[in-house]
């Protein structure tokens, strides 16, 4: 039987993540309150961001910003506003 949380981003019971996906206290945080669909709605936008500011893992200040954008998307209500200009793509 899969481990079951209480998401933090569905807001209700859902399939955790198997192991951590971050590294140090906020790895453990998401470990215990994320599901792994909470944690895909956050690798989906984490990705349209990464497109949107032509981010890059390599820049320090790149991965600062991504964390800030990753504890505010789980933990603080959901995603800031989008992109200037950004078009959703077509389904």
């Amino acid at each position: 039987m899969p481990r079951m949380v209480h998401c933090v981003v569905l807001g209700r019971e859902a399939e955790g993540l198997a192991y951590a996906p971050y590294p140090g206290e906020l790895g453990k945080r998401i470990w215990q309150q994320v599901s792994k669909e909470g944690w895909q709605r956050w690798v989906d936008h984490q990705t349209m961001l990464m497109n949107e500011y032509r981010l890059t893992p390599i820049d320090p200040k790149h991965r600062q910003f991504l964390a800030q954008e990753m504890e505010k998307f789980l933990f603080g209500g959901g995603a800031s506003t989008k992109p200037e200009g950004y078009v959703p793509p077509a389904e």
